[in-house]
């Protein structure tokens, strides 16, 4: 039988682990807090589209108790990795796939990238390849989150829209793994589409998580304000037009125009970004992996962002003096 495990089962591993569970998938979660002993006592709770299931995945506090895994799913934010790495060693073998559900440019971005950066390290999500050593890109597959769900109290996710997890290797291969964890969250009714440029897709939610997410954070705007008031739709887009010159000059190909990404970010409505939310809550900033990265690739590749340096710079001072 095939393990999974969902480390970081908050929000959006709590819904993929409840969905398995609910097709006869078993998964283990990995958790701590009053979320854990939420999810011991009374069961993990999926709210979706006006029903509510309970579903007994196994939980467990200390990975050591579970062991290697077949999937390692990780659903933390890019920041979390660091802290977690002690932890999420007894869960990796050398057969182990690490299916990277964080959002931002992951740590294995540059693994079988192709060209001349092909191999080189992003500090601003892997300093001093630190996350790197910990988890093997050649074991890692891309995944991309589009649900949106919420943990309203421990133990209780409520998912709110969206169904795919969109996944890719780093190499654009149809590999077997990929093939076989696509199945699985299909028979739990999920969409998983396989896709061979993974980064083209990455770049797509990237670009519109680059600009409004810091934006927010700065002025305490859903996503409706930030998007209806000119001045800041106009710094928005400025800042994504500098990001789609860095991907372009690393290969990205974009599908659809900014204007068309910015019609689809308005179309979510009065949305507070996870970054203002996370700024809300007192949580550190998911700032590295959204913005910090994409200004220093656009380094190596002698495209300017002066917008986003200055977005940039802004925001970090905005998490240090929260």
């Amino acid at each position: 039988m095939t393990s999974i495990c969902v480390f970081g089962a908050g929000a959006i591993g709590g819904l993929m682990a409840a969905k398995l569970e609910m097709a006869g998938v078993p998964v283990t979660v990995v958790a701590r807090g009053p979320h854990y002993e939420a999810m011991r006592a009374k069961g993990l709770v999926l709210r979706s589209e006006g029903q509510e299931t309970v579903t007994r995945p196994r939980v467990e506090t200390d990975p050591k108790d579970v062991g290697p895994q077949d999937y390692l799913v990780l659903t933390l934010k890019a920041h979390s990795l660091i802290p977690a790495m002690a932890q999420l060693k007894p869960l990796i073998g050398p057969g182990t796939t690490i299916v990277a559900a964080i959002n931002g440019v992951p740590w294995w971005y540059t693994y079988k990238l192709g060209g001349a950066f092909e191999g080189k390290r992003v500090e601003a999500v892997d300093p001093d390849g630190m996350v790197s050593a910990g988890l093997p890109p050649a074991q890692a597959l891309g995944c991309i989150v589009y649900p949106a769900a919420d943990v309203v109290e421990p133990g209780v996710i409520e998912h709110t829209y969206g169904d795919r997890f969109t996944l890719g290797e780093p190499d654009g291969s149809r590999s077997e793994r990929a093939g076989k964890f696509a199945e699985l969250l299909i028979k739990a009714g999920l969409k998983a589409p396989v896709r061979p440029r993974i980064r083209d897709e990455l770049w797509v939610k990237l670009w519109g998580n680059m600009a409004f997410n810091p934006v927010s954070a700065l002025t305490g705007a859903t996503l409706d304000k930030v998007l209806a008031d000119p001045g800041t739709h106009a710094v928005c887009r400025a800042l994504m037009v500098e990001g789609q010159a860095v991907a372009e000059k690393l290969g990205v190909k974009f599908a659809l125009t900014v204007d068309k990404r910015l019609a689809g970010g308005a179309e979510v409505g009065a949305h507070k970004t996870s970054m203002l939310q996370d700024l809300e809550r007192g949580r550190p900033l998911e700032i590295e992996a959204l913005l910090g990265a994409v200004v220093e690739m656009a380094e190596w590749v002698g495209v300017d962002m002066p917008i986003g340096r200055t977005i940039l710079a802004l925001v970090r001072q905005r998490a240090a003096m929260r």
